[in-house]
């Protein structure tokens, strides 16, 4: 009888043992997070708070200049937890990306994932792509967190898919000059909300005029990213290295106020805006970026 005890207690300890490593190994796992992002209701809620119009035609987003914004909130939101990717749902006709859609595509740590548009430029298909993917992630322990901006009460089933695995989701919202513009049956369901109001949007947006047709010539990458390097050096001399000792771990993220007034210097220095020209901002960021590093 005393051995089959000792079995029984030795069994206990083994399992016990095996339950202390497991619990070892989960708190030293960091948290995990990933934004996904509905561009429908983006491209919608912005346009009209900022630009006074939802119709895409008549004014530009900077998407990159936002996507590091939305970043640089969620790291501040999550500060234990690091970021797996960004999600970017959109419609194509017959899913096949658009220019602007290709560049964000090209983009650091985002992932573009395209439903259909019909012959109304309505999408059609991106709720389920969005459910597939959150359920799909918390199923997997891929994330602890997500961020999810949108507002379609279609996507209550996706909220649920991935509470159902543990995640925990949290809504950020777009400011509506009047009323709301997310489903109230979506607010319901998710662990926490947030608005996001028109001074976050602001830089991001314009409305498209004759502001970019005012004779200054594009100028060119290289003398993009030149000017970026002249702002660094302006930057480290007023700031010090220890600003940019803080700066260095977000690579090649800036955080929002940085990235804003270096776009607002460039411009002056070009006489030429720089919205909307995601190509000529990557250039920029590169030459911030470059010159600093090779100070450190």
């Amino acid at each position: 009888m005393n051995d089959d005890l000792a079995a029984l207690q030795a069994r206990i300890d083994h399992t016990n043992e095996l339950l202390t490593r497991m619990l070892a190994e989960v708190a030293k796992t960091p948290s995990t997070h990933a934004i996904f992002v509905d561009a429908g209701y983006l491209y919608a809620a912005t346009g009209r708070l900022v630009a006074g119009t939802e119709d895409r035609r008549a004014f530009d987003l900077d998407a990159e200049g936002l996507i590091e914004a939305l970043i640089d909130k969620a790291r501040q939101i999550f500060a234990d937890s690091r970021l797996l990717r960004v999600y970017w749902y959109d419609g194509a006709r017959r899913r096949i990306h658009t220019a602007e859609q290709q560049t964000i595509a090209e983009l650091p740590d985002v992932k573009v994932r395209l439903g259909n548009l019909n012959a109304n430029n309505q999408q059609k298909g991106v709720d389920s792509l969005i459910r597939t993917d959150l359920e799909s992630l918390a199923r997997h322990r891929a994330i602890s967190d997500a961020a999810l901006l949108g507002g379609d009460e279609d996507l209550v089933s996706a909220v649920e898919a991935a509470q159902g695995y543990g995640a925990r989701v949290h809504l950020w919202g777009i400011e509506a000059p009047e009323g709301r513009n997310q489903a109230e049956p979506l607010l319901w369901e998710v662990d926490s909300q947030r608005t996001l109001d028109l001074e976050f949007f602001k830089p991001y947006v314009s409305r498209r005029t004759a502001a970019y047709e005012t004779g200054t010539p594009r100028p060119t990458r290289e003398d993009v990213r030149f000017v970026g390097a002249q702002i660094a050096a302006k930057w480290l001399s007023a700031r010090g290295r220890e600003a940019l000792v803080e700066l260095l771990p977000g690579h090649p993220y800036l955080p929002g106020p940085v990235d804003q007034d270096l776009l607002v210097e460039a411009e002056g220095m070009l006489q030429y805006s720089l919205r909307g020209q995601a190509d000529l901002r990557r250039a920029l960021r590169d030459g911030f970026w470059e010159h600093l590093q090779t100070q450190y």
